[in-house]
């Protein structure tokens, strides 16, 4: 109705335009050129008012069939890693169109990772038989969706926003491997030790999804791990509608050691004998406390 009342006062301009030019081109010749001054201004004042009109008024016609802008926030955007920190719950929400699903990606920067190739020497003894190198793969990936992927995506786009593991293993480069079957068996093997250690993981139907005055919110909250080491990580929601990503938002996580444990750190670095001098007497101090406390009086009862 606002857009149908916009598009009558543009009409009702653009008419009173049209009449006001062919008053002046109906007028007798001896007039114009009397009044050739007055006329002239008077077509381009009317020409500037509609364009100027036609300009302010056109977005606001389209206003209404915007759609709603994907938004994303999450509750820890900065987690501090202290001498108790055992990991941390994050929470992800934010709004998105009506009508679509949502896919939330948390990775890290890609690099590259190792995995020692296991397997049996003299036909008994099993051993690193070598170490497999994965490039372009990070170190943390969590993937979560509405739905299963393959269900609300084509092929297509999840290799190209690298969702998904079948997606992921076509994006990393594995070496060496010999063929097809062995670089599966070993991406594999790659996805269960990392989801043992916390830092991969992937599920679909665990973002809840309401809708409150005609808009889509999405929220889903998820275990930070411990074993994540500092750095920048990032999270990408993706809106997808009719097997596409139709529209995507990101925002950061940041995680840095802080007091003691950023001074240890810091100190295993740049002093590594004092570091070890450190640790030895802090070990010997505290295996004497517990021999105080357990070990006084002996064996009696």
């Amino acid at each position: 109705m606002k857009n149908f009342k916009v598009l009558l006062l543009m009409r009702s301009l653009v008419r009173r335009y049209c009449m006001t030019s062919s008053v002046i081109a109906a007028c007798p010749q001896s007039f114009l050129k009397k009044n050739s001054r007055q006329a002239g201004m008077t077509e381009n004042v009317s020409l500037l008012i509609a364009i100027v009109l036609f300009a302010v008024l056109l977005p606001l016609i389209f206003a209404g069939a915007a759609p709603a802008e994907l938004t994303i926030n999450a509750n820890h955007d900065y987690i501090t890693i202290d001498f108790f920190y055992h990991g941390r719950a994050v929470g992800v929400r934010g709004i998105s169109e009506p009508g679509t699903d949502i896919v939330i990606k948390i990775t890290s920067p890609e690099g590259h990772q190792a995995l020692n190739k296991k397997g049996k020497a003299a036909g008994f003894l099993w051993m690193n038989m070598g170490t497999l190198k994965f490039e372009h793969a990070p170190n943390l990936y969590f993937i979560h969706s509405t739905k299963k992927p393959d269900e609300i995506l084509s092929a297509e786009e999840m290799n190209k926003y690298v969702i998904g593991y079948p997606s992921m293993n076509k994006h990393i480069e594995i070496t060496p491997v010999s063929n097809d079957e062995e670089r599966t068996k070993w991406f594999n093997e790659f996805i269960r030790y990392k989801e043992a250690s916390k830092l991969y993981a992937a599920s679909s139907g665990r973002i809840k999804i309401t809708n409150e005055s005609g808009r889509q919110k999405y929220y889903i909250q998820t275990d930070w791990p411990y074993q994540a080491p500092p750095g920048e990580y990032l999270v990408t929601v993706y809106a997808v509608k009719d097997k596409k990503v139709i529209e995507k938002a990101e925002t950061k996580v940041t995680v840095e050691q802080a007091g003691i444990v950023k001074a240890l750190s810091g100190m295993a670095k740049s002093n590594g004998a004092l570091y070890g001098i450190i640790s030895i007497v802090a070990a010997l101090g505290a295996g004497f406390g517990v021999g105080m406390i357990f070990g006084k009086g002996g064996g009696t009862h």
